[in-house]
């Protein structure tokens, strides 16, 4: 088994979440990492990077069982157990600095004596959130722990007749530093160490993961991209257009895509390439975030769903509602006016989505329309009803077309990052060195 193994970084800081692909020598992809965007862009490059190294070591470990009959169970156990460990160390954290804001503010005990109870409600919440088919709404330790609290602190204020709105001051205060904190290089391995502690695995077992743990993985050149990329903390050569990588990654994950549409957080953007994975066209939204990821997030925080509940629940209409804007200041609005006039959720939501892929097909035509094969990527792609809504009108306008989805679309600009690193080591001749 080797001993070290190099790895080029691809960086893509979008204005809701930061992602990360690390590649090999080969151009393989070894791991992905994703995480919130913050105003630290330090430290959000800095924890995709480690989600993204922690991924890659899933993956070799994943590899030195293949083929074993009860290898998929040995994997999911140690990634829920070290998910959890990652969960319960920032939960402490947490739990810690409510604590010393209360001590700060020279609260009464009775607000600690309620913090405690809303912390220990959480310590149990957090192992069953961690079993296997357990519902999670998202991956993030912040939407996670914040539902939590939530729930628990309106419960806890209530019966002790303490100030809700003071409790939850602290949580929205103590996450931001919980989420500034740069990630220890030790913790994947404490971590780790954990779940094997936890997780019930026989000697041998836990000899074959601590081994392949072991790897050391080196960085030999990185790229960022992004919404966010002008304040990325890399040198102005090693930044790209997300344009460049998004078509570029989308053209690595599938080599016959002739137009991209990516509908990110912030923006929509239609891309062409030619056979190479050049652009040669594009366009994108104008300043407004209308129809973007966050307008959906607005629109799921109005309903009281999840961001994956959306998609789904659109699904089950039976007609779908004419929605007259995406703005997203407005969308509250009209929103609550629908429902008020005895419209369906579901009928609303579904034109919510045809609404949102009617704006990106306008950006489409004014790129240069859909030729030939056609690739779909960003979050909005992870949702089923968007792309229901965007293949019936591209059939609808265009006739025929391969439309292609990845089940890491999300990732396409960063993994075009990490394959602009990856030929940068060719032009500056360190693969030779």
């Amino acid at each position: 088994m080797v001993s070290t193994i190099e790895y080029w970084v691809g960086i893509d800081l979008g204005s809701t979440t930061t992602k990360a692909v690390v590649l090999n020598q080969a151009g393989d992809t070894l791991g992905c990492g994703i995480t919130n965007s913050r105003s630290n862009y330090d430290v959000a490059c800095s924890v995709s990077l480690a989600e993204a190294l922690t991924d890659a070591r899933f993956s070799l470990i994943a590899k030195e069982f293949a083929g074993q009959a009860d290898s998929k169970a040995i994997l999911e156990r140690l990634e829920l157990a070290f998910k959890e460990a990652q969960f319960r160390e920032q939960l402490a954290d947490l739990q810690q600095i409510c604590m010393g804001l209360l001590e700060q503010r020279k609260a009464p005990a009775v607000y600690a004596e309620a913090l405690t109870e809303i912390f220990n409600g959480m310590e149990v919440e957090a192992h069953d959130l961690h079993q296997h088919g357990a519902n999670r709404r998202s991956d993030f330790f912040r939407d996670l722990a914040g539902a939590s609290y939530l729930s628990l602190a309106e419960k806890v204020s209530r019966d002790a007749d303490l100030s809700f709105e003071q409790i939850v001051g602290l949580y929205d205060k103590a996450i931001l530093e919980v989420e500034a904190r740069m990630p220890d290089g030790e913790s994947f391995r404490l971590h780790l160490d954990s779940a094997l502690e936890c997780g019930g695995f026989d000697e041998p077992i836990r000899a074959t993961i601590t081994k392949v743990a072991a790897i050391d993985l080196v960085q030999s050149g990185s790229v960022g991209t992004g919404y966010g990329r002008a304040r990325l903390p890399f040198d102005k050569a090693q930044i790209r257009s997300e344009i460049l990588c998004h078509g570029l990654g989308a053209h690595a994950m599938f080599p016959g895509t002739r137009t991209v549409l990516d509908i990110g957080g912030q923006d929509t953007k239609a891309i062409q390439v030619d056979a190479n994975g050049i652009v040669t066209s594009f366009q994108m939204n104008d300043r407004c975030a209308a129809g973007c990821g966050r307008y959906l997030g607005y629109i799921a925080d109005e309903m009281n769903l999840g961001l994956h509940e959306l998609g789904p629940m659109a699904q089950k209409s039976k007609k779908c509602v004419k929605i007259n804007s995406t703005c997203t200041v407005f969308a509250g609005a009209e929103l609550r006016e629908r429902l008020s006039l005895g419209e369906k959720r579901e009928d609303i939501l579904a034109g919510l989505h045809r609404a949102i892929i009617l704006r990106a097909m306008s950006i489409l035509a004014r790129s240069g329309g859909i030729d030939n094969e056609f690739t779909f990527t960003g979050g909005v792609a992870k949702n089923p009803a968007a792309v229901e809504a965007l293949a019936k009108l591209i059939k609808e306008n265009y006739g025929e077309r391969t439309v292609n989805i990845s089940p890491t679309s999300i990732y396409t600009g960063a993994l075009g990052a990490a394959i602009f690193a990856l030929r940068g080591r060719d032009v500056t001749g360190e693969e030779a060195a």
